[in-house]
């Protein structure tokens, strides 16, 4: 049988990285607590709710939902997000260091939004079974998730259900409801169920997407050349420009599953 993670003798000494590495591999996800600074946090949130409303995107989602996309288009602050070392260190964990950055965006969850629906982000021809994923997922809490303003749902296991969506007719009696503190960070294998919550506050939720792709052969969702600011180029790291495939320069658009107009 086959040891857990960080049990064999080239074992990580980071006891927390082994333990977030394997929940990923038993469970589909886990949840890094404060990743970010609070001043952080607030730059974050009062860009993301200063500009949502005028270039936000509607979604395809229920309610009044509505993404910002591309965020490193937008503005540097958003760059040592790209390869934050809590975080990235647990993707390249899982996916190795042949990635790339797919997209980060933002989404904005209303006061009366319903649930989202559960479902994972990789289409059905490239689930993968017993194999590190070829997309992973982080949600980046921009404000406390709580139960009532539609905290994220995680299905536990169901990266190795084979499905994309929940079988119309099933009931899932074991739903993690992922209640975390402004500045924590949800990692998801990309093929695990989850979904928003419906937002039963008063006030709107918002969180950052930053989603990550095997490189060899995958495109960007958000191709981040698009609309990218030369002058910003020297302030990326190398690892940086290499998960957004800038490591010589802006050399034009790079294939992606859309263009925001």
């Amino acid at each position: 049988m086959e040891q857990p993670l960080g049990t064999g003798p080239e074992a990580n000494p980071d006891p927390q990285l082994v333990q977030q590495l394997n929940e990923l591999r038993f469970f589909g996800f886990t949840v890094l607590e404060d990743v970010l600074p609070a001043d952080t946090v607030r730059a974050l949130h009062d860009f993301v709710m200063a500009t949502e409303p005028d270039i936000g995107v509607d979604t395809l989602y229920r309610g009044r939902a509505r993404h910002l996309a591309n965020l490193v288009t937008l503005d540097p602050m958003f760059f040592p997000l790209i390869d934050h070392p809590r975080v990235l260190s647990v993707i390249e964990g899982t996916m190795g260091s042949e990635i790339i950055l797919g997209s980060l965006n933002a989404r904005v969850v209303y006061p009366g939004d319903p649930d989202q629906g559960l479902h994972s982000d990789v289409p059905v021809p490239l689930l993968r079974h017993g194999e590190a994923p070829l997309m992973m997922n982080t949600i980046w809490a921009l404000q406390d998730f709580t139960a009532a303003n539609g905290a994220t749902r995680v299905v536990p296991g169901s990266h190795n259900s084979g499905l994309r969506v929940p079988p119309s007719d099933f009931h899932i009696p074991f739903e993690h409801k992922a209640e975390i503190r402004a500045g924590s960070v949800i990692v998801i294998n990309g093929q695990t169920w989850h979904g928003s919550g419906e937002n039963r506050s008063d006030a709107p939720r918002a969180a950052l997407f930053g989603h990550y792709r095997f490189a060899h052969w995958l495109r960007f969702q958000c191709d981040p050349h698009d609309r990218f600011d030369p002058a910003w180029l020297p302030m990326l790291s190398d690892r940086q420009k290499t998960l957004m495939r800038m490591i010589d320069g802006l050399t034009g658009q790079h294939g992606a599953d859309f263009y925001e107009r």
